[in-house]
């Protein structure tokens, strides 16, 4: 056994304040990172589901007055799902409405997708029911509509069209992703609505993978999505135009960008809270092993090695810390993801709860880093071994 891991195992770290922080600013830590990761999970998906992640729409980006249909399967489309990144492509039809609920009314966005309310709620069966259509909380909470009302709609464009739709559920959506009421029905009765076939749509939403949804590669999806477009369409294709989540909803994707940051500047302050409470502890204990130190350099060991043995005890307990807060931030995490406690305002942070995703990846990184950062601090009270003489430490009796 190497002698500075040997001396390492008999000293006693007296900080118990010291393990006490380092635990505390891993939890923090953790915390941070599993909120931040839950975010972006979160918003991402849900924006996915709301509008897909790249659109395919025509260049005056009209879609919701029911009169400029594009073709729900191009000549391009087996190029389109072919591409890597694309998990599906979905036609959709949009019809911009109000609804009269007594004597108010609420604007609305219907959008009409395969499968229904069916596909936006599993294990909901909609057979016996006439015009279904699952509604936002949003929109059933200010209206009073629930699962089973009747929802009489106006659609209105050169002639008015009233239908009179059935409540079959209640779905949450992320706030902030349009300006009216997103409401969903089967694409089928959108298209007789409109006098379409079963050939047309509004537009093409392209879902992507979950791992391919940040903003660069959303961003990256978009041009070679339309690059393909280009290059695969027939002249019996209508012209289109691909936009995507990032430039329709761009401040979602800044706030998520300021989560970001907000995060960064919580591990760097919880590093610094941590290496500084370690620094003082390893100083105690360096004070208290004066004579050791003076002892071990008279026997010849060397500055670098006597430093080495006290870093090996304070790594061992900043490892232990990191175990304790890690454990416990992920306590905390699967406590939230079952009962979603911690509640919130949509309307500021774009969902109703804390969302909590523990990424593994990013966790690791930021225990790695944090504990860098840790025992670089613990190389400045190292300097004082070097100060410690042997001759005014041990004495000859």
């Amino acid at each position: 056994m190497h002698v500075s891991f040997f001396i390492a195992r008999r000293l006693k770290f007296k900080g118990k304040f010291a393990s006490v922080s380092i635990a505390v600013s891993f939890l923090v830590m953790i915390l941070a990172v599993s909120v931040s990761s839950g975010f972006r999970h979160e918003i991402r998906n849900g924006l996915s589901q709301v509008s897909g992640d790249v659109q395919l729409m025509r260049p005056d980006m009209n879609f919701l007055d029911g009169t400029s249909p594009i073709e729900a399967a191009p000549d391009y489309l087996p190029y389109v799902e072919s591409l890597g990144f694309v998990e599906a492509v979905n036609p959709v039809v949009y019809r911009a409405a109000i609804v009269k609920k007594s004597d108010d009314i609420y604007g609305i966005l219907v959008k009409g997708i395969p499968g229904g309310v069916q596909a936006a709620h599993e294990n909901l069966s909609t057979d016996s029911l006439s015009l279904a259509v699952s509604i936002p909380s949003r929109l059933a909470a200010v209206s009073g509509l629930a699962p089973g009302d009747r929802m009489l709609t106006y659609f209105v464009g050169d002639k008015m069209k009233v239908r009179q739709f059935t409540v079959a559920a209640v779905h949450e959506t992320i706030a902030g992703t349009d300006d009216k009421f997103l409401v969903y029905a089967d694409i089928s009765d959108m298209r007789q609505l409109n006098g379409w076939n079963d050939g047309e749509a509004s537009m093409l939403e392209i879902v992507l993978l979950p791992s391919c949804r940040s903003e660069e590669d959303i961003r990256s999806a978009e041009k070679e999505v339309g690059f393909v477009v280009n290059a695969y369409s027939s002249d019996n294709d209508s012209a289109v135009v691909a936009s995507s989540s990032v430039s329709r909803f761009p401040q979602i994707f800044d706030w998520l960008g300021l989560i970001d940051f907000n995060v960064f500047f919580i591990l760097a302050l919880m590093s610094i809270v941590a290496g500084f409470n370690m620094v003082s502890g390893l100083l105690i204990m360096l004070f208290e092993n004066i004579p050791a130190i003076g002892l071990l350099k008279a026997v010849g060991m060397k500055d670098r090695s006597i430093a080495g043995a006290f870093l090996s005890s304070a790594a061992v307990l900043v490892l232990k810390g990191m175990a304790a807060g890690n454990a416990l931030a992920a306590l905390l995490c699967v406590i939230q993801n079952q009962t979603k406690l911690l509640r919130l305002n949509p309307e500021n942070y774009f969902v109703s709860f804390v969302p909590v995703h523990f990424d593994a990846g990013m966790i690791v990184l930021a225990d790695a880093v944090a504990f860098v950062l840790i025992m670089l601090f613990l190389l400045i009270p190292c300097l004082f071994i070097s100060k410690v003489d042997p001759a005014d430490t041990v004495r000859v009796r």
